[in-house]
């Protein structure tokens, strides 16, 4: 019988007896509910991380958590900026608490290789937090094989494949945010919920080389894209997803087979 890939989808017996038998890479996707433009989703950030979890846990024999569908606050230079309707973000704290009590709970049930996988630029360092106080707690508890990674998807993206998404060159990764990588891809893995009619095509936006608090919301478009996504394309979603997909499952593979010398 195929093995389920969704821990949702499987009963406490059948999970028991994998994390016993295998010892499975857990992946948790982590994303946001965040404005994406005109054309995109609010759930473009939980789609894409779920969506390319899905394709690599198969090759590891892993299994794919329920997403987190929020994630830190939306940032102008890199999300357009949390004051968008609908962007529904949750305090540092609180998504640092969320993770760390999630990475816990794994381990108590005898999970040893947990995969945070990022879709949302804002919540690295706080990734970065709970998994250093889940593994400090873990250590008090007498567990010191306890592996967490952390993985943001797009750092797979290599230069060739950078090069085949911006033939004319990239602007900038932070002003990426809903442009030509994740319309792409979201039109390969959900064509469906992308409104190709209301793509953008403006010049980029241009942001001073340091932070304003209030935030200054002069320079973020009014559709909250931060560059143009009309050179997105099917095409470009699929060549980007068949590069990352087998990288990513080749890259987690030797780390853990390494760890086991």
């Amino acid at each position: 019988m195929t093995q389920r890939i969704r821990l949702a989808e499987m009963t406490w017996l059948e999970f028991d007896q994998r994390v016993k038998d295998d010892n499975p890479i857990i992946f948790v996707p982590i994303g946001s509910t965040e404005q994406h433009g005109p054309h995109l989703p609010l759930s473009t950030d939980v789609i894409l991380p779920e969506g390319i979890a899905l394709l690599v846990a198969p090759e590891l024999g892993g299994i794919v958590a329920p997403p987190i569908s929020y994630g830190y606050k939306s940032q102008p230079k890199t999300g357009g900026g949390n004051h968008f309707p609908g962007t529904i973000s949750l305090n540092a704290a609180t998504l640092v608490a969320l993770l760390r009590d999630l990475v816990n709970e794994f381990a108590r049930h005898g999970a040893r290789r947990i995969v945070l996988f990022d879709g949302h630029m804002e919540n690295q360092w706080f990734i970065t937090e709970a998994a250093d106080l889940a593994l400090t707690d873990q250590r008090r508890e007498g567990v010191n094989d306890l592996i967490v990674v952390k993985l943001p998807y797009w750092e797979f993206i290599s230069k060739a494949t950078e090069a085949v998404l911006f033939p004319d060159g990239l602007i900038s990764w932070a002003l990426e945010h809903a442009a030509v990588m994740e319309t792409s891809v979201m039109l390969h893995l959900r064509p469906d919920l992308v409104r190709v009619d209301k793509i953008p095509d403006d010049k980029p936006a241009e942001f001073p080389p340091f932070d304003v608090y209030p935030f200054d919301l002069r320079p973020i478009p009014p559709h909250g894209v931060l560059s143009s996504a009309a050179g997105a394309s099917v095409e470009k979603g699929k060549a980007v997803v068949q590069r990352i997909v087998p990288d990513i499952a080749a890259a987690l593979r030797n780390y853990f087979a390494a760890m086991e010398l």
